[in-house]
């Protein structure tokens, strides 16, 4: 038996604009300003630039919230009030900065040289080399499995599958292991064409000017790999019957060494991505000042020529079918760049009220510079000062950067948990993490504390913290254990 029945429910659904005015916020300078020019490429209503002889109309201060989404409603043109889309000679009430860029702003492209490629480079050098047809094939083939770092990470048996099934090559491994080594391995930079780690270092120190601090490498390195991965240092004293200094010599010259030969090429790097602040904050007279990047505040209008085309429609007294579909068109391109327009004001707004609400939070850190001061703070400390909702307060930390007097930062980097002192205050992680950060620093490295003794250390200076803890804020800090810290 079918039954009917009414339910009411109350559910809350963004709108496409709020949604966009999300993703806008989120986006920081440089995908800011790609996004800008994706919409004006888009949108012919939306220009940029300053406009001259204003006498347009932009729509006054209604919010996002205002707008109906009319993407699948058809819209008859009869029924367009054309005079709120022509001229009232009012002056627009959303202007921006003069000019898009200030002086110190970098150049919005950078060129860059296109030099010879790793693998080219590579395959230049084999032509120094007298090879017949089949081993410069083979030789070509092998410096193509050679990856961006110099490795070679397929096996032998597979290369040699692989040449047979692909190129038509047959041969077998003992001719691959005698190009590989005779040929490919004497390329530079060397290094180039290893397997593993151990055989790169192996190869770079073999091309060394033999001394006796490198023939000890090369027996550690050949030999004792793993005792000295592990800093087993008093076990190498003892096999080798040497000094420690000795040792130390030997040590240093592996540590010169590039375990990622290929990764060095010049003409392998790939461009440098360049961070472009989105606030700066300066110190005037005692005194913090907070702007915006002038790149996320661009000059923008609605075109005039679509002014003009509403108006010659206007004043039309016949109105073809092509013409109502032309205005129905006009329409949508003009709402669009309005909302646009207003979506980027409000992006404007809540980038500097945001930020403006954690520099005054932290405003004894920016003052000074040091970590040590910066408070415990959360999403929510910031999103009850301002008002706003703590995902919107997410977007704008996640990917943004503040420059200071102390250097260009992160700003989530400035938010942190709270933990409680041995006086019972609240004091922040961060500082927490720049003490751990002194006290590994300034021990002996001869002999590293362990996690245990650095839990002491904390515990003396008061903050009483556990052992598990310190391994945490020790690995987020991307220190290794005690025993990989040890020097000879």
């Amino acid at each position: 038996m079918l039954k009917q029945n009414l339910q009411l429910k109350l559910s809350q659904k963004l709108s496409p604009q709020q949604i966009q005015l999300m993703k806008l916020i989120q986006l920081p300078t440089q995908a800011f300003e790609q996004r800008l020019q994706e919409e004006l490429v888009e949108n012919p209503a939306l220009e940029s630039g300053k406009e001259e002889n204003v006498d347009f109309d932009e729509y006054g201060d209604s919010s996002v919230d205002d707008y109906d989404d009319y993407d699948n409603e058809h819209i008859d043109a009869d029924d367009i009030n054309i005079d709120e889309y022509l001229s009232n000679d009012e002056t627009p009430d959303y202007k921006y900065q003069s000019n898009n860029y200030s002086d110190d702003d970098e150049d919005r492209s950078m060129p860059f040289v296109a030099g010879v490629t790793f693998h080219q480079d590579l395959l230049n050098q084999l032509n120094t080399f007298i090879l017949n047809d089949t081993e410069k094939d083979i030789a070509e083939f092998l410096v193509g499995s050679i990856d961006d770092t110099g490795y070679i990470r397929r096996t032998v048996q597979d290369m040699v599958d692989d040449m047979a099934f692909t190129q038509g090559i047959y041969t077998d491994e003992t001719t691959i292991q005698n190009i590989l080594k005779h040929i490919v391995q004497e390329l530079e930079p060397s290094g180039v064409g290893a397997r593993d780690l151990q055989e790169c270092l192996l190869l770079q120190l073999k091309h060394k000017t033999p001394t006796e601090s490198v023939e000890l490498a090369i027996d550690i390195i050949e030999n004792q790999f793993d005792a000295f991965t592990k800093k087993h240092y008093d076990k190498l004293i003892q096999k080798y019957e040497v000094s420690k200094e000795q040792l130390r010599k030997a040590i240093d010259e592996i540590e010169k060494l590039n375990p990622k030969p290929g990764s060095g090429f010049t003409g392998n790097q790939k461009p440098i991505e360049h961070i472009v602040p989105d606030f700066t904050i300066r110190i005037v007279d005692g005194e913090l000042e907070l702007s915006l990047n002038g790149r996320n505040a661009p000059e923008l209008h609605v075109s005039k020529d679509y002014q003009e085309m509403l108006q010659s429609y206007k004043v039309t007294n016949e109105k073809s079918s092509a013409q109502k579909d032309a205005v129905q068109f006009i329409k949508q391109k003009l709402d669009s760049a309005k909302w646009f327009i207003d979506a980027i004001k409000q992006r404007q707004e809540t980038l500097f009220v945001t930020m403006n609400a954690i520099m005054h939070y932290q405003e004894e850190y920016f003052l000074d510079g040091d970590e040590t001061k910066l408070k415990p703070m959360i999403l929510k400390d910031i999103a009850d000062l301002v008002g706003l909702d703590i995902s919107t307060i997410s977007r704008v930390a996640n990917s943004k950067y503040v420059e200071t007097p102390y250097g260009t930062k992160l700003i989530k980097d400035f938010f942190s948990e709270a933990m409680k002192n041995t006086e019972g205050e609240d004091v922040s992680t961060i500082e927490i993490k720049k003490i751990l950060q002194n006290v590994i620093d300034e021990e002996d490295k001869r002999k590293p504390l362990p996690d245990d003794k650095l839990a002491e250390i904390l515990k003396e200076k008061g903050y009483p913290i556990a052992r598990r803890t310190v391994a945490k804020y020790r690995e987020q800090l991307d220190i290794p254990v005690a025993r990989l810290r040890k020097k000879i």
